[in-house]
């Protein structure tokens, strides 16, 4: 692939749901308590950013094997966030209804970037 045709990241699948979550962490964390504004309200809202992040990124990367680890970062990222999101329920911070609507987008993304990453290792 060269430059002159990268990937549109707005045509992946997994971007879009990346995006989604990303857009509902920020409503969802809106109410964080005061004292966690530099804690776990921004560590989710960076994590559910990088997901979408680091995928745009990778399409705009020359080789496959960039690509694919970018989507890696992206998994790592997705990881976290789902822990932190289950982490932030427990302590009251977020209600069901939005950490499973969190929860649920998250394990959509895990599994479109396995298949992503699939796609990606057949590709000679």
């Amino acid at each position: 692939m060269s430059l002159d045709m990268p990937r549109d990241h707005r045509k992946l699948q997994v971007f879009q749901i990346a995006d989604e979550l990303a857009i509902l962490m920020y409503a969802s964390t809106c109410r964080f308590p005061a004292d966690e504004r530099y804690g776990l309200r921004s560590q989710l809202r960076r994590g559910a950013v990088s997901i979408a992040t680091n995928l745009v990124e990778g399409c705009g990367r020359e080789s496959e094997r960039d690509f694919l680890r970018f989507v890696d970062i992206s998994f790592g990222s997705v990881r976290e966030v789902t822990y932190l999101t289950t982490l932030a329920h427990r302590l009251g911070y977020l209600d069901d209804a939005s950490a499973a609507r969190l929860e649920e987008l998250g394990r959509r993304i895990q599994a479109a970037l396995i298949s992503l990453r699939a796609a990606l290792q057949r590709t000679p």
